[in-house]
């Protein structure tokens, strides 16, 4: 299995660093955030290293999804979430820090304190059409 000896989710992985696992498969492990958002918060990682979304493996980017929505049901059912985001950093510009592909499972709380920075405001239609017409390409 890949690993990245300098990597610190690898190190967590091999468990060479301790986390508090809550659930693990063939492909995945979730563990708990050490820097919570909210009560509950958790990361995703496949056991192979892939520094971020656009090199992690489709098969563990699959599984990552999986595992993603099962911890997702469980804040909802064990902790009484009353709903979940699922985040995903890609690149230093997108606040990724620690780069071995992962997924934030965040519970969310009616009235929790945690503010994401992105707004959402009406957009340049124009604009809009352009990035579309680019991507469509």
């Amino acid at each position: 299995m890949a690993a990245d000896p300098d990597c610190l989710f690898c190190k967590i992985v091999a468990g060479d660093i301790p986390a508090t696992r809550v659930y693990e498969d063939e492909r995945t492990i979730a563990f708990m955030d050490i820097n919570p958002g909210t009560r509950g918060h958790l990361l995703v990682v496949p056991r192979e290293h892939a520094v971020d979304l656009l090199s992690v493996a489709p098969e563990d980017l699959a599984a990552c999804t999986r595992t993603a929505q099962i911890m997702a049901a469980r804040v909802s059912d064990k902790l009484g979430a009353d709903g979940v985001n699922l985040l995903n950093s890609c690149g230093a510009a997108a606040w990724q820090t620690v780069f071995h592909f992962h997924v934030h499972v965040i519970p969310r709380y009616v009235n929790d304190p945690l503010q994401l920075p992105w707004q959402p405001a009406p957009g340049d239609r124009d604009e809009i059409a352009a990035a579309a017409a680019r991507l469509s390409e």
